[in-house]
């Protein structure tokens, strides 16, 4: 692994680490409420999605089990959505899918 790949990685899993924590008790309504919550869950997938980016092609050709295109492709949305980002999306990629790329990561750096 590149160094620079194993510091994105570590990105992506802090990153999603503290979406998941973030989220913990609360409930998708809370997205439409609360404001903070909203914009820091965003912004955290947004960076999930701009490590995803950065990681070298060598990488993710040996690690197709985890879902690069997903995660740039989130990010894309969330830049480019301005107002339209969709919540509903942004609850589910949260409270669905990290937890499992949170333990597929773990495993890849040992945590």
């Amino acid at each position: 692994m590149f160094k620079n790949d194993s510091v994105r990685i570590r990105h992506i899993l802090d990153s999603a680490r503290e979406a998941i924590s973030f989220a913990d008790n609360r409930s998708r309504t809370d997205l439409d409420t609360d404001r903070k919550l909203n914009l820091s869950l965003v912004r955290l997938l947004e960076i999930i999605g701009e490590a995803a980016r950065g990681i070298s092609e060598d990488f993710r050709q040996n690690h197709p089990d985890l879902p690069w295109n997903k995660m740039v492709g989130m990010r894309d949305r969330l830049i480019h959505g301005y107002f339209d980002v969709n919540l509903d999306v942004v609850w589910e990629t949260i409270t669905e899918d990290l937890p499992d790329l949170v333990a597929q990561l773990e495993k890849m750096v040992g945590d």
